[in-house]
């Protein structure tokens, strides 16, 4: 069990964002008594302001100061704290294998999602958790219990990615069993349909969720510094070609500009934040400028 969790939490990486608060950008809904303000007000908590009274408020909240100055009655809302509930989920289709070691795309994201996981929950804020490729593999039900890190990485442990992606039939299906007003972190190379991707951010927005999407790529996809004769295997099409990288690098990375220009030009027309990933950069640099530029 230990070696699991070692596998996929790093000390280093822990002791970089151990002190740093991860918090929701917009009001959020929870059924706990958290630190995060929510779209709800009531009594309780932090003085927020006063509204007029009406038939049936307790007369305890009414601001007796306010009716000796105005002559009417006022009563003192307060802002309601809640916990937040944060989905982490993370392609696991064939691309996702390409790299080796610690720089494997789909190791590096999931070590990523499962140190936030774990200071999330640390927080004693609420983790749920998914992988997929043509469809949903598996899904965690969000927890605050340190264990739902333990399940995390067995689940992980057990997979092997062979299939295709399928990223908005899959978010799709996600996006119908969560509730509103929560945070989606999306971890993936976003190789597929961009027209669909798009359509189901916009229904996570329309839930009023805040979206963030980390576009994890190995450092050979954003450079392409091969320098001989080079055989390409496909990872998710039957395909293979022999060439000379200076032959096809100026089409590819051409066309890998092309690509991200239009998925950040959708996360912006939809208000998600979009994190690049290079596999190749220290996780807890990177973990740590994201949560400070959070913050």
């Amino acid at each position: 069990m230990s070696s699991v969790l070692s596998r996929y939490l790093n000390p280093d990486v822990l002791s970089q964002i151990a002190d740093r608060s991860i918090d929701p950008r917009g009001l959020v809904v929870g059924n706990l008594a958290g630190a995060h303000k929510s779209p709800l007000s009531g009594f309780a908590v932090e003085f927020a302001g006063h509204r007029e009274y009406v038939p049936g408020d307790d007369p305890k909240h009414v601001d007796w100061r306010v009716y000796f100055s105005r002559d009417k009655y006022f009563v003192k809302q307060y802002e309601l704290e809640t916990n937040f509930v944060c989905h982490l989920i993370v392609d696991i289709s064939a691309s996702m294998r390409y790299g080796e070691g610690q720089q494997q795309k789909m190791l590096y994201a999931s070590q990523m999602a499962t140190a936030l996981a774990y200071s999330i929950i640390k927080q004693s804020d609420k983790v749920s958790f998914a992988t997929f490729d043509t469809q949903i593999r598996g899904a965690l039900t969000p927890s605050n219990a340190l264990h739902q890190v333990t399940r995390i990485t067995q689940h992980l442990d057990e997979i092997e990615p062979l299939e295709k992606t399928r990223i908005s039939d899959s978010l799709s299906d996600l996006a119908a069993r969560i509730g509103r007003r929560e945070i989606v972190m999306l971890f993936t190379d976003f190789f597929g349909d961009l027209d669909g991707l798009e359509s189901t951010l916009q229904r996570l927005r329309y839930d009023q969720h805040e979206v963030v999407l980390f576009h994890v790529l190995h450092h050979d996809e954003r450079s392409f510094d091969f320098d001989e004769m080079t055989k390409f295997v496909g990872l998710e099409v039957d395909e293979i070609l022999m060439a000379q990288p200076d032959d096809v690098r100026r089409g590819y990375l051409d066309a890998l500009q092309k690509f991200t220009t239009q998925l950040e030009e959708i996360a912006l027309r939809n208000r998600c934040e979009f994190v690049p990933v290079d596999t190749s950069r220290s996780m807890s640099e990177l973990l740590a400028d994201y949560i400070n530029q959070r913050g």
